[in-house]
C-alpha cells in the first residue's frame, strides 16, 4: 500500500497542479526531452565518435585473438613433434620445452584478451556517460532559457516514464505550451553544415572511358 501511495500521490499532485488556475494560464510548459536528445546534432556526433572508438577497440581485440590462435596452433604442432618417435630424443625434448613456453604464452595471451575486453567495455561506458552528461546539460540550459523567456514556472518532460510498467508520467497535455521544437531549433542552429557534394567528383566517379575502335 505504501508503495502504491508513493506512485499515485505524485500523479494526483501533478493533476492538481495542472488544474490550478494560477499555473494553468501559462506557468507550465512541456518538452519532449527524448526527441530533443535524439535529434540534437551533438548526440549524432557523439554516437559516431563512440562507433569509431568501438571499431578501433574491436580491431585491437581481433589482433589479440589472432595472436592467441596462432600461438595455439604452434603449441599443437610442438606437442605433436614432442611425441614424434621419428625425431631424436634431444629434438623431442627441445620441442617439449618449447611447447611449455608456448603454453605459457597462450595463457598470457588469454589474460591480455580478457583484460582488453574489460578495459574496452569500461572505456566505452565512461565515454558514453561523459558525452551524455555534457549533452543533457546543454539541453537543460536551452530549456531553462526558453522556459524563462516564455514565463513558465515549471517544465515537464513529456517523454518521461514511471519506473513501474513504463507508464507515462505526463498523462495529458494539450501541447499548447510545448517548447520542444523551439529548443531543438536553437540547439541545432550551431550544427556544422554538411560539405556539398562536388559535381566534378560525382562525374569523375561515374566516368567510364570510351572504348576506342581499332
Amino acid at each position: 500500500m505504501k508503495s502504491l501511495l508513493r506512485e499515485t500521490v505524485p500523479a494526483v499532485l501533478l493533476i492538481s497542479l495542472m488544474s490550478s488556475p494560477v499555473l494553468a494560464e501559462n506557468g507550465i510548459g512541456t518538452v519532449d526531452f527524448l526527441k530533443v536528445f535524439n535529434h540534437y546534432w551533438r548526440t549524432k556526433q557523439a554516437d559516431a565518435a563512440l562507433e569509431d572508438r568501438r571499431a578501433d577497440l574491436e580491431k585491437d581485440q581481433k589482433t589479440l585473438l589472432e595472436a592467441w590462435q596462432k600461438a595455439k596452433d604452434e603449441y599443437q604442432t610442438l606437442i605433436k613433434d614432442a611425441n614424434n618417435e621419428t625425431l631424436s630424443v634431444q629434438e623431442r625434448e627441445k620441442r617439449r620445452k618449447a611447447a611449455e613456453d608456448k603454453f605459457k604464452q597462450i595463457k598470457d595471451s588469454e589474460d591480455a584478451i580478457t583484460q582488453h575486453e574489460r578495459q574496452a567495455r569500461a572505456d566505452i561506458d565512461e565515454r558514453r556517460k561523459r558525452m551524455r552528461d555534457r549533452i543533457v546539460e546543454e539541453i537543460r540550459t536551452a530549456v531553462n532559457g526558453k522556459a524563462r523567456a516564455a514565463g513558465h514556472t515549471l517544465v515537464f518532460d513529456s517523454s518521461a516514464e514511471s519506473a513501474n510498467n513504463h507508464v507515462p508520467v505526463l498523462l495529458y497535455t494539450s501541447n499548447e505550451n510545448d517548447i520542444t521544437d523551439s529548443v531543438l531549433a536553437q540547439l541545432n542552429a550551431a550544427a556544422p553544415a554538411e560539405p556539398p557534394k562536388s559535381k566534378a567528383t560525382t562525374s569523375e566517379k561515374n566516368y567510364e572511358p570510351k572504348k576506342t575502335k581499332e
